[in-house]
């Protein structure tokens, strides 16, 4: 199937699965807001080892229930064959036509892999299985993934997400847009042409933030992270200044080309509906 993805900017919301009634309530308060900024769809996260399956599963249908398109995200590593096409099966049932394919993290305590052990071959699995039922998207890593072994590594297993079957990208937050740009640029030199989209992490707590980059590998650029822990306990300015950088770094992307946004929302509204005003979108 065709999803139009190519004359025109695609945004996208991505939210995790709630696992309280306090949570969920915040999740569709936050759906309901970004919802009337008709994005293209909305993803939702993929626990260790299929740990929240249920919860991203019932999410994408609540999601669908309000007339959204919506995009459940599909780890293989520690599952098997088995459990993916059951996964694959009852997403077919329920009405969605996109995916976000991943490796995912090893859950804790298991030592092997289970019959997955790159995205690639998750990608292929489902092309064999479902055909073109599902539009495919899968991560990319402008600063390189924590593991690869080189750059050029880094590309060479993205290309074989491609060959095996993705349509698009999402990727990993940054905050150097030069690192975006020579990311595509060699994908280019490469001949992978599937359009890229930006992952955008807003900024609205550094101790949260400041975790989160050193498990994934993202940078935060030094004279962002300084002038975070000058602020202290000043929230107010944490998030003025986070929302700045990331309206200018949104706005540097925009403007060169790149094909759209995939905001990281961490089920929440505020940050994102600012940016999303200052850089005028809605016009």
């Amino acid at each position: 199937m065709t999803i139009k993805n190519t004359n025109s900017k695609s945004f996208s919301f991505e939210f995790f699965p709630p696992k309280t009634d306090k949570g969920s309530a915040k999740l569709y308060t936050a759906l309901d807001a970004l919802g009337k900024l008709k994005p293209e769809y909305f993803s939702v996260t993929f626990g260790a080892g299929g740990s929240t399956q249920d919860g991203t599963y019932e999410t994408i249908v609540e999601i669908k229930k309000k007339n959204h398109e919506a995009a459940p995200h599909l780890s293989c590593i520690g599952s098997t064959k088995d459990n993916i096409l059951r996964l694959l099966n009852r997403y077919v049932d329920a009405g969605i036509h996109r995916l976000v394919a991943l490796r995912g993290d090893m859950p804790s305590g298991m030592q092997e892999a289970g019959e997955f052990s790159h995205a690639n071959e998750l990608v292929a699995f489902i092309r064999e299985q479902t055909g073109e039922k599902f539009f495919i998207e899968v991560a990319a890593y402008p600063e390189f993934h924590p593991q690869a072994l080189s750059p050029e590594d880094d590309i060479k297993n993205f290309k074989a997400k491609v060959d095996a079957g993705a349509n698009s990208a999402i990727t990993q937050y940054f905050y150097n847009a030069d690192a975006y740009f020579r990311f595509t640029d060699d994908c280019e030199k490469a001949g992978l042409t599937i359009p890229i989209t930006p992952g955008i992490m807003p900024i609205t707590n550094y101790m949260q933030l400041s975790r989160f980059s050193d498990m994934c590998g993202a940078e935060i650029p030094r004279w962002v992270r300084k002038r975070l822990q000058g602020y202290g306990d000043d929230k107010a300015s944490i998030v003025q200044f986070g929302e700045e950088v990331v309206t200018r770094l949104c706005d540097t992307l925009l403007s060169n080309g790149c094909p759209g946004l995939h905001f990281y929302t961490m089920n929440q509204s505020q940050a994102v509906k600012a940016i999303w005003d200052n850089l005028n979108l809605s016009k």
